[in-house]
């Protein structure tokens, strides 16, 4: 019997079509990394798993998939470690690599292993797949793409500043106007962490809050109660769920509240220089908020942290995010390196561009031209047409056989085809080729001495 095909859950195959929207996207944001100044960089799919493990949270360890090592490797665990039955202890010895979870760290250890080659500040952006053994949803998948652009080296604010032009760029050049971008600091979150007596258990409480959208403020508050952290503090947290004004409102509260937190108040000055700084320059189509309740789950963020909501209207999670990370680089080695990056979420990027039908409509088009195929001789004739076409950059083919004209024309229009040639034996004994408009129904005789006169009408 034969097997039925299928594929793994969460990951995807992608039509023609399909590619040529996700390529649109990469195009864009591309193009946008470069004229920031950007360099691009590739590192390999897997990494050793001491790499990736205990830098992302243990709920971020938890959704890295393991490679298991090649060989017997069962053979190779002792009979102790091989009957407790304990996952912690047995997978240490049975594989050693692991799949990429992000781009940044695999960034830091790619900066540590290079640094004589590189020219700081670094700024690279990168575009590959990572994945995630999360449980797949909508916008949520466990093979995906994202699009990273970091700088390494240097301490200034005014990186932040640009990050979030970049956004803004992006995000109005794909026509999708009105997305969030979310702002906050991670030294707010532990200068309230302090000031409410709840210091040591500051990764708990950040990673509580960062639910507030999920799960709801009592959510949180039940979270934060499971995690040890006492009702006092979480009483003395309370502002944070009812923040309002504008940002520089909301930044002045929050300096009053911090201003017994040495950290905290930096934290607020950080914020107060970005939003001043945006507020003189404007952005074009995205807006900028502050958000206390942004935590991002992530370990290694010491600084600004943000994330990218869809316009208003669209259920999405985040489209992007990112921060500053002080000492990320440390882990490997290499101390004292400042770093701050984003990430655009190209698959919930795709999904919102498909919901607001927002993707040109020319993506559609993998063709300009396509010849009729009249038989071997006229077939002949046809493809030295094409040739020549396609030297000009036309995206030509022909018919691979004689079929009935009616299955030619119908395969035009399934590949929606603009413009069909017609190269038959009257044709052929005028030296010419007739071309059909297939929009319009239309059509108009070329001489086959003359094509520039074609390649100069489609251009």
């Amino acid at each position: 019997m034969a097997q039925k095909p299928s594929i793994p859950k969460g990951t995807r195959d992608f039509s023609p079509s399909e590619v040529a929207k996700r390529n649109f996207i990469f195009d864009t944001v591309k193009k946008h990394f470069k004229t920031f100044g950007f360099q691009p960089i590739e590192t390999p799919s897997l990494e050793n798993s001491n790499t990736l493990m205990g830098k992302y949270g243990d709920e971020g360890d938890r959704l890295i998939f393991k490679i298991l090592n090649s060989g017997d490797f069962i053979s190779k665990v002792d009979d102790v470690t091989y009957s407790s039955k304990d996952s912690k202890s047995l997978t240490p010895k049975i594989s050693e690599k692991a799949l990429r979870y992000d781009l940044t760290v695999p960034f830091a250890r790619y900066v540590v292993m290079h640094q004589n080659e590189i020219d700081f500040p670094f700024k690279r952006y990168q575009i590959q797949p990572v994945w995630r053994a999360d449980r797949p949803q909508k916008g949520r998948f466990r093979e995906f793409f994202q699009c990273d652009a970091d700088v390494v080296g240097a301490n200034s604010l005014l990186q932040e500043v640009e990050f979030i032009q970049l956004y803004d760029a992006v995000f109005t050049d794909l026509g999708l106007n009105g997305v969030n971008i979310k702002l906050n600091n991670r030294k707010i979150l532990a200068g309230i962490a302090e000031v409410i007596g709840a210091k040591h258990l500051l990764i708990d409480f950040t990673v509580a809050l960062d639910k507030l959208d999920k799960i709801g403020e009592e959510g949180v508050k039940k979270e934060m109660l499971s995690k040890g952290i006492s009702e006092t503090s979480i009483e003395k947290a309370a502002p944070l769920f009812t923040l309002s004004g504008t940002n520089l409102e909301q930044l002045q509260s929050l300096k009053m509240l911090l201003s017994d937190s040495e950290e905290g108040t930096k934290g607020v000055e950080e914020l107060t220089f970005i939003v001043e700084s945006i507020t003189a320059l404007e952005l074009q189509s995205a807006s900028l908020s502050i958000d206390v309740t942004l935590a991002r789950g992530l370990n290694y963020y010491t600084g600004a942290i943000f994330e990218v909501s869809a316009p208003e209207g669209v259920k999405m999670g985040s489209i992007g995010g990112g921060g500053r990370y002080d000492d990320l680089t440390g882990v490997f080695g290499l101390k004292d390196v400042s770093g701050v990056g984003i990430s655009f979420g190209l698959d919930r990027i795709y999904l919102v561009l498909e919901e607001l039908n927002l993707f040109p409509e020319a993506i559609k088009q993998s063709l300009d031209v396509l010849c009729l195929n009249f038989g071997d001789k006229e077939a002949f004739a046809a493809l030295k047409l094409i040739t020549q076409l396609r030297k000009s950059g036309v995206k030509a083919d022909i018919y691979p056989s004689n079929a009935k004209m009616q299955k030619q024309f119908k395969y035009a229009n399934n590949r929606k085809v603009p413009f069909v040639i017609l190269l038959g034996d009257s044709e052929l004994a005028n030296n010419s080729f007739v071309v059909k408009n297939m929009e319009e129904g239309s059509q108009k005789e070329y001489s086959l001495h003359k094509i520039e006169d074609f390649i100069n009408y489609l251009s």
